[in-house]
């Protein structure tokens, strides 16, 4: 109990350095009254669309809590559960709404501070980032902090084993509420950012012919606030809630293992020790003069490697001291999850940055054509899942049997879920990495649309090529702990199902061979669901794009003086036009991982609703590595021809590469980041709803 009084003192130090950080970063000059104005009018477009966006959200949120609380009347949950829902979905939002307002107010901050040098337009993006970071690792550690002592409280009459096992089952739903809001946020924010990137591209860098970011194309306003909107306050609230559902699941799983209290204490004082490291690795993030992509990653590097060495350290003696030296063996489970973690990150990163083979070989198809481009980088992000299928394959066998899975079934799984929480340790500032780099892109904008000097912009776009690489890197480190804990969340949910059998009296036992029908059958709907996911996503974002193009050429051809520079654009009509679109197309997709295990329960029962979770991790695991190196590829390639190589800007080449960047938009800012959110949701709404399924199903 004293160690995880080490949770929410983590919680509060995190928070405390991001008010600083926050603090360091509004302390910076905003630059000139134009630079002012344009950050002014992305702030406002940002502001208003996530008003609109949690508006709407709060609407779900209000009739689903309506529904746990009609299921807790009827004892199907216990009466915490409801409330569980909702703080998790408003710390959810809450943490990307924090991370959204720093990167409005940072973008030309970081654009200022590029005038003097590179190194300090880093610093201040980076300083973004990181608010971004330790609000997310703060806000989602006080949250379970708070429900863990309030449960803890509440059921102190029972034995320990009792208590652990209530307060687990409870805290399960709040991963659902912070699932829930992901998922919103990411499809919404993504379904936005990309309707007006590929708007703003197709019009104005392929017809037009106009730099990116140029203040005449009426889109580019839309597509900053989508940078915000989509890649922050989405991508915020998508990793708070891989955070909090690994060190839930992991302290579900804790109960089977027979670890009691001490297996919920590791996850828990974990998630401390980490956020005190990522503290200590934000001071080693310093870069030169040297506009050089490898050195800046080395930049950011240092930064990471060093977090995670020192949680690598501290975990042996965390280990020893709560568990003993029999279970020695769950710091070597943290010890595979940190590793897969860093492995994952530069194979994604070998894969997508132009500084390695195939991205350079990307670039060259573009000159033969669009057709090549797009063959060539679903080629390169098909090829790219192999090595995080071996890698999470490699740490799921190590952390079980290292863990003691050999002669405990239930300890091994614990590894497999204390692995994931090894891996996702170093989020602060891992996602401090990765939130860094849509501020860069918008100091780009900024640069360009203010007309400064040609050196920040070649400084600012070294930052935000930098940023592209990083954001592919985060999304593969949030997707491969995606699958390590949807692995752990499954066996969560088999535990789940068997302690409410035995709770009800009710004559139940789980045959999931895959000769069982129903198993097999969930296996084939589980593995059409992210498929379905990402053509309505892709679709949402299709739809949206069309209105766009038509009135960036409508202002394009009506608004007379526009292409000379003399008349203004109609910023607000792109801005208005993504908003609406946005909220209206983010709901059908999002309510699929709500009603899916609901209907598969009922009709296939618990091992149906098992084998949908199986099949929907594997396929949506592989697909959400394909989208992202995909579409992360062709953006670099883009940029790597814009760099002045294979013809440069304007080339034929270069508009080969920028239809290829525009298919790879959505792949890699909507429905790719999105699919990690979906297979963790599906567990979390199949635990919650169980004890329903066991009641009501047909088989």
């Amino acid at each position: 109990m004293n160690l995880i009084l080490l949770a929410p003192l983590g919680s509060i130090i995190a928070l405390l350095y991001a008010a600083y950080l926050a603090y360091s970063v509004l302390k910076r000059d905003e630059g000139t009254e134009q630079m002012r104005k344009v950050a002014a009018a992305i702030r406002e477009g940002a502001n208003a669309y996530l008003k609109r966006q949690y508006t709407g959200v709060a609407l779900f949120f209000i009739v689903m809590f309506i529904i746990l609380l009609t299921l807790s009347f009827l004892n199907y949950l216990n009466p915490f559960v409801p409330f569980a829902f909702l703080t998790g979905g408003f710390f959810s939002g809450l943490s990307g709404f924090f991370g959204m307002k720093i990167a409005t107010y940072a973008n030309a901050r970081t654009t200022n501070a590029a005038k003097s040098s590179l190194n300090s337009g880093l610093r201040v993006a980076f300083s973004s980032g990181a608010v971004m970071g330790f609000v997310v690792v703060g806000l989602g550690l006080f949250d379970l902090s708070a429900w863990f002592f309030i449960l803890k409280w509440f059921f102190r009459n029972l034995d320990q084993a009792a208590q652990i096992q209530n307060i687990t089952s409870s805290m399960l739903t709040f991963g659902m509420g912070a699932s829930s809001m992901a998922l919103f946020a990411r499809v919404g924010g993504g379904i936005y950012t990309k309707a007006a990137d590929v708007g703003a591209d197709l019009v104005g860098k392929v017809e037009a012919g106009i730099p990116e970011d140029d203040p005449r194309n009426p889109a580019v306003i839309a597509d900053n606030v989508g940078d915000n909107v989509g890649d922050v306050a989405g991508m915020g609230a998508d990793l708070y809630e891989s955070y909090v559902g690994s060190i839930v699941s992991t302290s579900a799983l804790a109960v089977a293992a027979g670890l009691g209290l001490s297996g919920v204490t590791i996850p828990m004082t974990m998630a401390a020790v980490g956020i005190l490291s990522s503290i200590i690795g934000t001071f080693f993030v310093r870069s030169g003069e040297k506009v050089d992509q490898k050195v800046l990653l080395s930049a950011l590097r240092n930064g990471t490697y060093l977090s995670a060495i020192l949680i690598a350290i501290i975990s042996y003696f965390l280990v020893e001291n709560v568990l003993g030296s029999k279970h020695i063996g769950v710091y070597f489970a943290i010890l595979s999850g940190l590793i897969a973690g860093i492995l994952i990150g530069f194979f994604t990163e070998y894969f997508t940055s132009d500084t390695y083979k195939p991205t350079k070989e990307l670039s060259e198809t573009a000159l033969t054509g669009p057709a090549t481009v797009i063959i060539g980088g679903l080629s390169l992000g098909m090829f790219s899942t192999v090595v995080p299928v071996i890698i999470v394959g490699i740490a799921i066998a190590a952390s079980y049997y290292l863990a003691g899975g050999a002669s405990s079934f239930n300890l091994g799984l614990y590894g497999v879920g204390i692995s994931a929480v090894g891996m996702l340790s170093t989020l602060g500032i891992t996602l401090a990495t990765d939130a860094y780099g849509p501020v860069a892109d918008n100091a780009g904008g900024i640069a360009e649309m203010t007309e400064l000097d040609p050196e920040v912009r070649k400084r600012t776009d070294a930052l935000d090529s930098l940023g592209n690489t990083t954001a592919a890197t985060g999304k593969g480190f949030a997707i491969g702990s995606a699958a390590l804990t949807a692995l752990a969340l499954i066996a969560a949910y088999r535990d789940e199902v068997e302690l409410i059998a035995k709770k009800e009296g009710l004559n139940f036992s789980f045959n999931l061979t895959l000769v069982n029908p129903p198993v097999l059958i969930g296996l084939f709907i589980g593995g059409m669901l992210p498929f379905l996911f990402s053509s309505m996503t892709m679709k949402a974002v299709g739809r949206a794009a069309q209105k766009i193009v038509f009135e960036v050429r409508r202002q394009f051809r009506e608004i007379k003086g526009l292409m000379e520079g003399t008349a203004k654009p109609d910023y607000a009509a792109c801005v208005d036009i993504c908003t609406r679109a946005a909220q209206k197309e983010m709901v059908a997709p999002a309510l699929i991982a709500i009603v899916a295990p609901i209907l598969v329960g009922i009709f296939l029962g618990v091992n149906g609703v098992a084998g949908m979770l199986a099949g929907a991790t594997v396929t949506g695991f592989t697909l959400a590595v394909m989208m992202a190196n995909s579409g992360g590829a062709w953006d670099n390639a883009k940029k790597y021809i814009e760099a002045g190589n294979y013809g440069g800007k304007g080339s034929e080449s270069h508009k080969a590469a920028v239809v290829g960047d525009t298919v790879g938009d959505p792949f890699k800012d909507t429905s790719g980041p999105s699919l990690n959110i979906l297979i963790k949701l599906l567990s979390m709404v199949s635990i919650v709803f169980a004890t329903l399924i066991l009641h009501i199903s047909l088989m």
